[in-house]
């Protein structure tokens, strides 16, 4: 199950429609705080994390879900339009990072090499 972290609805829309195509189930959460509440039953393989926000931001969300689980536990895809997202990646742990706008097979290579291959469920 792969949790995806954005409060532009449209992007968060795009994101689950186009992984649930590719056979991941999806969780949605707008924003650190909703994706707080959506960590358990079952717990996410992978997420993919927008940094800025409204409520809860990327950054404060990424501390919090280290504090509850091991730094590896959860592999977070960092996904945003800040021009440095590769250094904000490497500073919260990410395994991966994708600027806005991003290629979508880019965006599909590097959530299937994130997550383990059980994880996916082909339509």
């Amino acid at each position: 199950m792969v949790l995806v972290v954005d409060d532009d609805q449209d992007i968060l829309e795009a994101l689950a429609e186009i992984l649930e195509a590719e056979g991941f189930e999806i969780r949605r959460a707008r924003n650190g705080q909703e994706a707080l509440e959506r960590l358990f039953a079952p717990c996410p393989q992978l997420i993919l994390l927008d940094l800025m926000m409204p409520v809860m931001d990327g950054w404060e969300f990424a501390l919090r879900l280290r504090q509850r689980f091991d730094d590896s536990a959860i592999p977070i895809i960092v996904l945003s339009a800040d021009r440095n997202v590769g250094a904000k990646a490497r500073e919260i742990g990410a395994v991966g990072h994708l600027g806005k706008p991003f290629e979508l097979n880019e965006l599909l290579d590097l959530v299937r090499s994130s997550i383990r291959p059980a994880a996916a469920h082909p339509a």
